[in-house]
């Protein structure tokens, strides 16, 4: 399965393997993790899918998870999307599923979406990206450095990763009052995660194309 760099035009050969999981029976329902996470984002969905008579499939994305990485400094969203679909197309569904995407697999959800209408029933987005502008100053200036953020996140230890998000949970925790603390095994996790994903592909949101033009002619539920 070959595909294009969207900026550089380098062509590059994506492998065709895939890690992801399957459980339950019926409808299927396609579920799509977002940047430096992993299929484990859904592991407490996925039984819940199952017990409302649906069949859950959740992948890691390439160069996410246990999937494939490839040897390149910076990720082209093309590349993901592709692999994506390779990956969708190679489980035979009886019939257009349900997609749900969060953050980054929003925009991959929304961009599958505009492609294939015909071969989606409809979508479940959660905090869906779909533009650059839509991320702060800050992170957008960051991750216009690919080279630096391969670095940072290559040589940084997974402890500090977690102590980042053990801060962040105790200050959600604390916003108004709320209980919107994570589990321990959340929390572990997400660090893990962190530390898994391919360097490279932190370049990922520098690559996509801004979809606002065409979510008024995504005509899914």
């Amino acid at each position: 399965m070959k595909s294009t760099n969207q900026v550089r035009g380098e062509p590059i050969e994506l492998p065709e393997q895939t890690n992801f999981v399957t459980h339950g029976e019926g409808a299927p329902v396609v579920l799509i993790h977002g940047l430096a996470a992993s299929l484990h984002v859904w592991d407490s969905l996925l039984p819940d899918l199952a017990e409302s008579g649906y069949r859950g499939y959740a992948l890691d994305l390439l160069g996410h998870g246990d999937s494939p990485k490839l040897e390149a400094r910076s990720y082209d969203s093309g590349w993901v999307f592709d692999h994506l679909v390779g990956w969708i197309d190679s489980l035979e569904l009886d019939q257009p599923p349900v997609l749900v995407g969060h953050s980054l697999g929003g925009y991959l959800t929304l961009k599958y979406a505009a492609t294939f209408p015909n071969r989606v029933s409809s979508l479940v987005l959660a905090n869906p990206f779909y533009r650059l502008g839509q991320l702060p100053p800050l992170l957008r200036r960051t991750y216009h450095r690919p080279a630096l953020n391969a670095l940072v996140v290559q040589y940084t230890p997974e402890w500090i990763f977690r102590a980042v998000v053990d801060v962040t949970n105790a200050a959600m925790g604390r916003l108004g009052g709320n209980d919107m603390t994570l589990s321990e095994q959340v929390r572990k996790q997400t660090a893990l995660d962190y530390k898994r994903t391919d360097p490279g592909a932190f370049n990922i949101p520098n690559t996509v194309r801004d979809l606002t033009s065409e979510l008024p002619r995504i005509p899914h539920p």
